[in-house]
């Protein structure tokens, strides 16, 4: 009947497995609610449509024209299903789901290698201090031309590939070898596998005297070690004052947001507090063990910051603890929980929402479903004129909060900055444009390192280097390098973009051979985000 129903309705048999798998997914989560509430009074009903939805299966099962699995009919649906709740409850494939949850536990295993492919060749950007492959003597500008034996340069391999090659449990082992520059032969390595760092705090340095800056790139499960371990660092330096960079941060667990967040609000202040339909409604409070209660703070946000990040800037702009500046955030305040399938696959499910302490939503608003709106909202903004000017934001006075010394703030989604910084266009050309389009001004970078590596490890330090490259006639280089990958020399373009091209060289230059603790000091040059935190902070 409901094959006939279907056909009836014109809906092409080429679908029809997608369509009956979905209802017997929906079969299966009535029959968990069965199994937990047997006293139900519509039960009866429930009962009848999970065993329809089996007949469904064995249906298909039996009937359909080509041999199918049930399984791999539920595999392909589960998305499909989920797609109708909201925006960031999905389902996750077992063969997809270690990657995923490698950048949030803050580690994997591996050889310890940064890798970038130039000129269809694996090179090594440099080594994770203390793994596997440091401790055997690869170094920073090496050629990884055979692993396992197997050619992989000159093959137009990608990066998922090495990827496949080199990652590994730890313990077991894999042969790479490598050409490196002014050696006749290849050197061969057998590396053993082991676990390598992932590091979510990019860089920690004193800004100024009294001033420190610390960067989050996500929130894992290492975060709050790396963050509380760079603050004592940084107090012993001076630091009277923090600039807390959460811009670009997709956000993590929640459970390092809110320790983070505690260092800097004294004992019982709120911090967050989630509610759902069928969760009742949990308070997290800060705690007497903070090091930065008194430590003046100035938050950087944009619009790409979200989830933890908006719990963090939240809890601080609510309880007038610090100032944000920059851009609305992104506006993601739907907490997931995930619940693991016997398959090693896992289900994130959006169970609950995030509240400020003042009692803002941090969640922007959304259809029922992954829509294209939703995914489109921050273009939006862009065209709305919101990334340029204040003024654009639609603040709406239902949407009015306060803080704790009664400030206004707004709801609506996302934290709105206290201090707002439209994108930087001064300096922007269509020269700039172009050579940024094309990644050139990394590539350049690149290969200036590797040409003058040897000369270039001289240097102690950032400081060292960026004295030396200020007298290098970078940019004269730079317009030859670009012309021959095709972007012509524009004089007068190239005159009002060259700070930034510099900068931008010598940051990509300290960190091939400095990483972060090079590339961020230098780069705070074009940063008017950053500057303007500074300005505020040495202000006080």
């Amino acid at each position: 009947m409901l094959v006939y129903i279907l056909q009836k309705m014109n809906i092409k048999s080429t679908i029809l497995p997608i369509i009956f798998s979905l209802l017997l997914i929906i079969g299966i989560f009535l029959g968990r609610i069965l199994d937990s509430d047997e006293s139900n009074s519509n039960s009866s009903l429930l009962v009848k449509k999970y065993h329809k939805l089996n007949s469904v299966l064995g249906y298909i099962e039996s009937e359909y024209v080509d041999d199918i699995s049930s399984n791999e009919l539920i595999e392909k649906s589960l998305p499909f299903l989920l797609e109708n709740l909201d925006p960031h409850s999905v389902y996750i494939p077992a063969k997809e789901l270690l990657g995923i949850n490698e950048s949030l536990e803050g580690n994997f295993d591996g050889i310890g290698v940064q890798f970038n492919i130039q000129h269809d060749t694996i090179m090594v950007v440099n080594t994770v201090s203390g793994g596997p492959s440091e401790k055997l003597g690869i170094l920073a500008g090496d050629r990884i031309v055979k692993i396992d034996d197997t050619l992989v340069a000159g093959i137009n391999i990608s990066n998922e590939q090495v990827l496949q090659k080199l990652k590994g449990l730890r313990g077991t082992k894999v042969k790479v070898s490598i050409y490196r520059p002014k050696y006749p032969e290849l050197i061969d390595y057998t590396i053993t596998r082991d676990v390598i760092p992932l590091y979510s705090v990019d860089v920690s340095y004193m800004i100024t005297d009294s001033i420190g800056y610390v960067k989050i790139s996500s929130f894992g499960g290492t975060t709050y070690q790396e963050f509380k371990k760079a603050i004592l660092r940084l107090q012993k330096k001076g630091m009277k004052k923090i600039i807390l960079d959460l811009r670009g941060n997709g956000g993590g667990y929640l459970d390092a947001a809110t320790k983070i967040t505690d260092e800097f609000l004294e004992d019982k202040k709120l911090i967050v507090y989630t509610e759902g339909k069928a969760r009742p409604k949990t308070v997290t409070y800060a705690t007497t063990r903070g090091y930065c209660h008194d430590t003046e703070m100035a938050i950087l946000l944009d619009e790409w910051s979200a989830s933890a990040s908006e719990i963090v800037a939240g809890a601080i702009q609510d309880n007038d603890r610090g100032i944000i500046i920059g851009r609305r955030s992104f506006g993601k305040g739907l907490v997931q929980e995930q619940t693991m399938l016997p398959d090693g696959s896992a289900l994130r499910l959006t169970i609950a929402r995030y509240y400020t302490p003042s009692g803002r939503c941090i969640q922007k608003p959304y259809e029922h479903g992954h829509g294209s709106k939703y995914n489109e909202e921050i273009l939006d903004r862009y065209v709305h004129g919101e990334f340029s000017q204040k003024d654009s934001i639609k603040l709406l006075d239902s949407l009015k909060y306060i803080t704790s010394s009664g400030r206004v703030v707004y709801g609506g989604g996302g934290i709105m900055p206290d201090i707002f910084i439209p994108v930087d266009t001064l300096g922007w050309t269509p020269y700039l444009s172009a050579v940024s389009n094309k990644g050139l001004i990394y590539q350049f970078a690149f290969e200036y390192v590797d040409e003058n590596r040897v000369f270039l490890n001289k240097f102690k330090d950032y400081k060292e280097l960026e004295e030396f490259l200020n007298k290098a006639h970078l940019i004269n280089q730079f317009i030859i390098f670009a012309e021959n990958k095709g972007v012509a020399k524009k004089y007068n373009e190239i005159k009002t973009s060259e700070f930034i091209i510099k900068t931008q060289i010598k940051a990509y230059i300290a960190r091939n051979l400095f990483d972060n603790d090079g590339f961020y000091p230098i780069m705070k040059e074009v940063d008017i985000p950053l500057k303007r935190a500074i300005e505020v902070l040495s202000s006080k």
